[in-house]
């Protein structure tokens, strides 16, 4: 049986590229898609969603989510990385199909509450849209199958401050209340998505075999790439968001510690997240609070890639 997900997005490249798996393997049920700001203001994220889905040849709904913060200043999208669109600033279709009336908070919670222990919820962008769904539901942590973030930084340093990544710095309360709960969580951050490249040939092969949406997922990836050479020095992008439904799919691709995470939400460390492994004690219990998590802190990086490049030259989205 496919594994039913909520897919909650702020759709820039990677997170097009991840779209596009799960609008394709077979072992997806694509449920939904929410979206936030963070990559793009929530306006162009859910548009983005929609084109996506449209792209593909598929009625998806799309709820449209969190806007802002919870707490902190919003930072403006990150424009020289995604572009100003989301998809590197290529020019785009309209769109015919419209989002949901429900917040995507309702969502989920809806989503879950109709099939309990089924649901996985797999969140790429800042982590608001999870954590409205806990408030509008607290008993969420006890009906999902397991929750999927792609997020945080261990041992790698962040991304956007030195030790914090982009979606938990865009949005630090929501995220610590995201991954502190007690349901059963996975970290996929920058410990693992590092270790993945999208070279331009795997990405010309993907291109070449998903029509529409191959196009987009191509211009878009360019501009990225061009952004990775810049920051990285390498050739290619890393394909962080498709590694949270890699991971849901062939787990054994990754090396994971079990931990207790939190999140520092003010302060020079704004945004890092901090994993207390359970396998050590500390001088003190403040860091071991409330149910441990997987932390992927390794990734098999060509075998991750290939596996993205099977899945989207072997299933259409159509």
């Amino acid at each position: 049986m496919p594994t039913p997900i909520i897919f909650d997005t702020d759709p820039g490249v990677d997170d097009a590229q991840a779209i596009a798996i799960a609008l394709a393997h077979p072992e997806i049920d694509l449920l939904g898609l929410t979206t936030t700001f963070g990559n793009v203001t929530i306006e162009v994220a859910t548009h983005n969603a929609l084109l996506l889905a449209e792209l593909a040849g598929q009625s998806i709904p799309v709820a449209q989510g969190a806007a802002a913060p919870m707490v902190k200043h919003k930072n403006p999208p990150p424009g020289h990385i995604h572009g100003e669109n989301g998809l590197g600033d290529i020019s785009l279709p309209d769109v015919t199909t419209q989002a949901l009336k429900q917040s995507a908070a309702q969502f989920i919670v809806d989503q879950v509450n109709a099939r309990p222990g089924e649901v996985v919820l797999v969140a790429v962008g800042p982590l608001g849209n999870l954590a409205a769904a806990l408030q509008l539901d607290p008993g969420l942590v006890d009906k999902v199958k397991r929750v999927v973030v792609m997020g945080g930084s261990i041992r790698e340093g962040g991304n956007v401050t030195p030790v914090a990544e982009a979606n938990i710095f865009n949005d630090p309360h929501a995220a610590a209340k995201v991954l502190e709960a007690s349901w059963p969580l996975t970290l996929v951050g920058l410990d693992a998505t590092h270790r993945c490249v999208l070279d331009p040939q795997s990405m010309a092969r993907i291109v070449d075999a998903q029509g529409a949406l191959g196009k987009v997922l191509g211009e878009s990836y360019a501009f990225y790439r061009n952004f990775y050479q810049q920051a990285l020095g390498i050739d290619g992008c890393c394909p962080h968001d498709s590694c949270a439904l890699v991971w849901l799919l062939r787990p054994d691709l990754f090396s994971v510690e079990r931990g207790y995470l939190s999140v520092v939400t003010d302060g020079l460390a704004e945004g890092q997240t901090l994993m207390a492994p359970e396998s050590r004690e500390f001088v003190d219990s403040r860091w071991s609070q409330g149910s441990t998590a997987d932390i992927c802190m390794n990734a098999d990086g060509p075998g991750v890639i290939d596996w993205i490049v099977e899945t989207l030259t072997t299933h259409t989205s159509h």
